[in-house]
C-alpha cells in the first residue's frame, strides 16, 4: 500500500506594480521572508512559481486588488496556483504599523494569506471585464462633453453672446446658432472654434460608443450586466466631477 506524501502549503504575497513585483514567502510555520523583486512579465511568473513550487510543495498567492487589474490571478489560474486578489480596503493593519514599502507590503500579503484575514474580491471573468471597460469609456465620454460644455458655456457670456429667447442649451437649434456665431478678435475666434470642436467631438465619440454598446448588448447573455454598469458608472462618474 502505498503512502500518501503531505504537500506542505508555501503562501506567497505579492506587492504587484506596472514593472515590478515585490514576493515575500510564508511556510506554514515560522516568520516571513522576503524573496526579492522580480519583473511584472508573464514568464518570470512563470519561472518563479516553478522554482518555488513542486511535488511537494502547494502554492497560494495573494496580492491586492489594483489598477495592474487581473493578469496576473488568469495566469496562476491557468497554472492551477490558487490565487487571491485580496480587497485593499478590508486588509487588517496592526496598531503602529504606518510604514509601507514594497517589500513589507509583500511580507504582510504573505503572512495574512496564511492566517486566512485575507478578504477577496471578486474577479470577472475577461468578457465581463471588457464589457465594464466599454462602459466606462461610455461614461468617461459623457463626462468629457460635458467639461467641455461647461468651457464654452462660460467663454459665451464674456464675448456678450446670448442665443436666441426660448432656445434650450445644446438643441440642434442651439447648435446652429452656435456654428452662425461671430466672436470679434482672432484669438476669441481661435478659442471658440476649438471648444466648440471639443464639444462636438467629445460629443460624436459618446454616440460612437453607445452604438458599440448596443452591439455588444445584441450579441451578449449580460444585457442586464450592461445596463446596470451604465447606470453605476456613468452616475458615479458624473458625480466625482461635479463634487
Amino acid at each position: 500500500m502505498k503512502m500518501m506524501h503531505h504537500r506542505r502549503l508555501r503562501y506567497i504575497g505579492m506587492d504587484v506594480h506596472r514593472a515590478t513585483i515585490a514576493v515575500a514567502l510564508a511556510e506554514e510555520e515560522g516568520l516571513p521572508t522576503s524573496y526579492g523583486t522580480i519583473p511584472n512579465e508573464p514568464s518570470s511568473i512563470r519561472k518563479l512559481m516553478v522554482k518555488l513550487g513542486g511535488k511537494a510543495v502547494e502554492l497560494r498567492v495573494a496580492y491586492e486588488a489594483g489598477p495592474t487589474g487581473y493578469a496576473l490571478q488568469r495566469q496562476l489560474t491557468k497554472l492551477d496556483i490558487e490565487c487571491l486578489v485580496a480587497a485593499p480596503s478590508l486588509i487588517p493593519v496592526r496598531p503602529g504599523d504606518k510604514v509601507k514599502t514594497d517589500r513589507r507590503d509583500a511580507l504582510k500579503l504573505a503572512r495574512l494569506l496564511r492566517s486566512g484575514d485575507l478578504t477577496a474580491v471578486w474577479v470577472p471573468d475577461q468578457e465581463h471585464e471588457a464589457l465594464r471597460n466599454l462602459v466606462r469609456s461610455r461614461a468617461d465620454a459623457k463626462v468629457d462633453e460635458l467639461r467641455a460644455k461647461h468651457r464654452l458655456s462660460k467663454f459665451l457670456p464674456r464675448q456678450g453672446a446670448q442665443p436666441p429667447v426660448g432656445t434650450r442649451n445644446w438643441s440642434e437649434r442651439y447648435f446652429q446658432w452656435l456654428r452662425l456665431n461671430e466672436v470679434g478678435h482672432l484669438a476669441d475666434r481661435v478659442v471658440f472654434a476649438d471648444y466648440l470642436s471639443e464639444v462636438t467631438a467629445a460629443g460624436e465619440r459618446g454616440k460612437r460608443l453607445e452604438a458599440a454598446l448596443g452591439q455588444c448588448a445584441e450579441t451578449s447573455a449580460q444585457v442586464a450586466v450592461i445596463r446596470a454598469l451604465q447606470a453605476a458608472d456613468i452616475v458615479g462618474s458624473a458625480r466625482q466631477y461635479l463634487l
